[in-house]
Order: C-alpha cells, then structure tokens, then sequence
C-alpha cells in the first residue's frame, strides 16, 4: 500500500514538473514573439501568436509595454492602414493583421499597470481614424469593432482619468454616428461606452451642459428605439434603456425628456422582448416613474405643457 501511495505521489510530482516546465516553454516562447514584433519580417506572426495568448498570459501587457520597440511597432501597424481606409480598400487580410495589433493594445489597456501611461501617450487617438470610416464591407466592420473594443476595455475599468481623458477627445460624436449607422454589434458597444461615460458624473455633466450636445445624444438613441421596435435586440435596448435612465438623473435632462422620450419606451411595444430581462423592464419602469416626478398635471391629472 505504502509504496503504491509512494508511485502515486511520485507521478503527481512528475506532472508538477512537466506542467513548470511547459509552463517555462511558453513564456520563453511569449518573449521570443515579443521581441518578433520589433522585425517587420517576423513581426505578422508574432502579432497572431500573442493575440491568441493575451488572454492565458496574466502580465503580457506589461511585458509589451516595457519592452523595447513593442509599442512603437504595434503603432507602425496601425498607420500602416491609415492609406487603405480612404479611399477604402482595406483587404481582409489588412484588417485581420491590425486587428491582432489592436488585440494587444486592448491588452495594454485593460491592465492597471499600464493603463494610465497608455493614456498619457494618447495612445487611443490612434484609433479614431478607423472609427471614422463608414464602409459596410467586412474588413472595415472588423476594423471598427475591435477599436471600440479597446474604448470599450477602457471605461469598463469604471476609472475617472478614462472618462476625463475621453472627454477631451471626440469619443461621443464619434460613438453616435456608429450607434446611429454600424451593426449590431457595433452599435452595441458604442453605446455600452456611451453608457459608461454617462454613468460617470463629470460624463453626465458635460453631455447635459449644453443643448447640443444632449439633443444629439437624445436624438440618436430616440432613432435607435424607432429601429429597435422594427428590429429588436434585447442586448441593445439594455443599453440604450440604461442611458436614458442615466439621462434622466440630470434635472434639466430629465425635463427635456419628458417632451422626446419615444413613445415605445412608454407602452408596450418591448413587452415581449423583455419579458426575460427583470433589470431592463426595472429600469425602464424607474425611468418613466423619474420623468413623472414632479410634474405639473391639470385636475385630470394629464401633465401640463411647460410655459
């Protein structure tokens, strides 16, 4: 018995070991692609490679920023494109290339330890080029989805220096024309970023400060519910719900929208694709109960129009 338990542990050691040491073989593999990247003849492979590893790898993205060259090549691939995107030739195996680059900056992004120097270099302006475009085919809608991905990656960290960094850029504007015009799934993420800056209370401020900036937002997402109740995507509505919500936080706001809230949001008309989804029918209830909170009504209890 003893020396059975004895081979037992002998074979749990042995696999210990070959586990570090396969472990060992990969990393030394991660830096080898790593400093791959800095050649422009191995630099293709190398960007397939550690895109597929970002998400096993814990510390890649400081491995990338730290070392030398990696950014300022990862950089190189993006301008690289920048001519293929007006007039809009962009092939797919273009596209399929940034993007994997753009992978690792989504990378870099996302992690705490490089996050702030990745938005000290302005580094998601960069970006903004690719957000820009408008053509429908395949490679460009790629293209477009994995740099809202690295947005998206950003202000998911719920940090204030993002939100104030994306304020001084045209990060809003540009997230408009795609939730008014991109995919779904485009228009998914645009507006998830959207949602963020304006759960944010300096986002919330600076689209509420002026009449123009909160009647484009207003009139984006009111075109999004009009195409919604012809098209629905439960996904979609979640979000756009959510930032009406968060809209109607701000008084100004709030009595704005009790004058363009669509009807749709207001009767039933997503009653069946909400049947599932407790927190948007929660939300969308709150919304209405806000935009009804004092509110001048006549004795019939019919809201009056405002002087």
């Amino acid at each position: 018995m003893i020396s059975t338990y004895l081979a037992d542990v002998s074979l749990l050691l042995q696999a210990v070991t070959n586990v570090t040491a396969l472990a060992q073989v990969d990393r030394e593999k991660i830096y080898q692609w790593i400093n791959e990247l800095s050649s422009p003849e191995t630099r293709e492979n190398a960007l397939l490679e550690l895109s597929k590893k970002r998400e096993s790898v814990p510390d890649l993205a400081p491995m990338l920023w730290h070392s030398c060259g990696t950014i300022a090549a990862l950089l190189q691939e993006i301008v690289n494109i920048y001519p293929s995107i007006n007039p809009p030739t962009l092939t797919a195996h273009q596209s399929n290339r940034v993007c994997n680059a753009l992978a690792l900056l989504q990378c870099v992004a996302s992690h705490p330890e490089t996050r702030s120097a990745f938005l000290a270099a302005h580094i998601p302006l960069f970006l903004y080029p690719f957000l820009h475009t408008v053509s429908k085919t395949r490679p460009f809608e790629y293209l477009r989805l994995t740099s809202l991905g690295v947005i998206g990656a950003l202000v998911k960290t719920d940090e204030q220096e993002v939100i104030n960094f994306l304020l001084t850029t045209e990060i809003i504007p540009l997230c408009l024309r795609i939730m008014e015009s991109g995919s779904e799934l485009s228009k998914t993420v645009a507006t998830f970023i959207l949602q963020k800056i304006l759960l944010d209370d300096t986002g919330l401020a600076y689209i509420c400060q002026t009449y123009e900036r909160f009647s484009h937002v207003a009139m984006i997402l009111g075109k999004m519910v009009l195409q919604l109740s012809k098209e629905p995507s439960a996904r979609l509505l979640k979000h756009v719900v959510r930032c009406y919500l968060r809209l109607s936080d701000n008084l100004r706001a709030r009595e704005a929208l009790r004058q363009c809230l669509p009807d749709q949001l207001k009767d039933s008309t997503f009653a069946q694709v909400l049947k599932d989804d407790t927190t948007t029918k929660r939300w969308l209830a709150q919304l209405v109960k806000n935009l009804q909170e004092g509110q001048v009504t006549d004795a019939r209890g019919i809201p009056l129009a405002p002087q």
